[in-house]
């Protein structure tokens, strides 16, 4: 049997679901669908999503995210070899492929951008999956 690395992001949400901000089996990191939420929670809340309103600053800190989950399973941003990109609002489509083209210009995983009805919380604007292979 292959070992199974479990990441996690520390959210709440974790046990409760029953999933991993990432799992690497092998040669192979699945990042979960990962939104824009910031490493500072405020005073007796949850964290606090980052560009409330901002398509763009969402999906950068959505690919921070992913990154830093990535790390945490010995793979970066360079090894991604797919995006899924779920958009709430395919308006925002032009925002979020520039903050995707920034951190996967180079990189060019095959990727999808999906409209959907909505995501966990109203103020989410766009979740980002993600697969590399190391």
């Amino acid at each position: 049997m292959t070992e199974r690395q479990r990441i996690s992001s520390g959210s709440p949400y974790e046990p409760v679901i029953g999933f991993s901000r990432a799992v690497r089996v092998g040669d192979t990191v699945y990042v979960s669908g990962t939104v824009a939420w910031g490493d500072d929670p405020p005073p007796a809340c949850r964290r606090q999503l980052v560009g409330p309103g901002d398509a763009y600053l969402q999906a950068k800190q959505a690919i921070a995210n992913i990154e830093k989950a990535l790390q945490q399973a010995g793979a970066s941003l360079a090894d991604v070899v797919r995006t899924r990109v779920y958009l709430t609002d395919m308006a925002h489509f032009d925002d979020v492929a520039r903050a995707h083209g920034e951190a996967f210009g180079e990189i060019r995983p095959a990727s999808s951008f999906i409209g959907v009805a909505a995501l966990a919380d109203r103020e989410m604007l766009v979740e980002i999956e993600a697969v590399a292979v190391v």
